[in-house]
């Protein structure tokens, strides 16, 4: 294996550890479609590097340390972003009481970079750094309402997988939901990223209008119904006109 494949394949492998963690060589093996021995010597070389660490019982299972955690946030823009929205999605999240996530895009993705929970015991959750799907999440449906039309049209080439059952998986009634967001301001997401969690987004864009993040309010479908989506769209429409205006 050439020193480039051996990179790409250490980088494979920690991408894979960052999603699936703890995670045992096995399951590793076949998410990243390379030879146990291949993974092995990858995750060996990143432990000693000081990127991963193992369980210290059997079978062994790996997971990050916090060097990842540590460099993932030098990220100049997303820091940027996180830092200048963070006292306006305070105000969001003291107005709703729900769960504020603050995602940033990755490619066909958006990359949660901030998360303030609610106090309600029963809450949407989903962990810092989590890759979400644009057109399964209120983020995403927000992100690419805020996109030039070449982009919604590349991404909607793509795959759309399901993320739940309702998941908008058809391109068309996709483009459809896209211009609603656009007419409305918000977007609205039932249940479409994780099964009784419904949320509202809105994006956040620079000076040329391009989306630079997305802002959501999300929360248990028995306290986000519909008689709660104005209000709360609304608010998180003017939580990101007061973040770009700072920007």
């Amino acid at each position: 294996m050439s020193a480039t494949n051996s990179v790409v394949s250490a980088f494979r492998v920690l991408e894979s550890v960052a999603q699936m963690q703890p995670v045992g060589l096995s399951e590793l093996s076949r998410t990243v479609g390379l030879p146990k021995s291949s993974v092995q010597r990858a995750l060996l070389t990143l432990h000693e590097i000081g990127w991963l660490r193992p369980t210290s019982t059997q079978p062994t299972r790996w997971s990050l340390t916090y060097r990842a955690f540590s460099v993932g946030t030098q990220a100049r823009d997303h820091q940027l972003l996180r830092e200048t929205a963070l006292p306006f999605l305070n105000d969001l999240q003291l107005m709703t009481t729900e769960t504020i996530h603050l995602a940033a895009p990755d490619g066909r993705e958006l990359v949660l970079i901030e998360r303030l929970d609610t106090p309600h015991p029963l809450r949407a959750f989903l962990p810092l750094g989590s890759r979400i799907p644009l057109h399964a999440s209120a983020t995403g449906l927000a992100f690419l309402a805020a996109s030039s039309q070449e982009f919604i049209a590349d991404y909607l080439a793509g795959q759309l997988a399901p993320q739940t059952d309702q998941t908008i998986t058809d391109p068309d009634t996709l483009r459809e939901t896209i211009e609603e967001v656009r007419l409305r301001g918000y977007s609205v997401n039932q249940e479409g990223l994780s099964k009784g969690i419904t949320a509202v987004g809105a994006a956040i864009v620079n000076a040329q209008g391009e989306p630079i993040g997305s802002v959501s309010v999300s929360g248990p479908s028995i306290r986000m119904v519909p008689e709660t989506f104005e209000t709360f769209g609304n608010a998180v429409h003017e939580t990101v006109q007061r973040i770009h205006a700072v920007l």
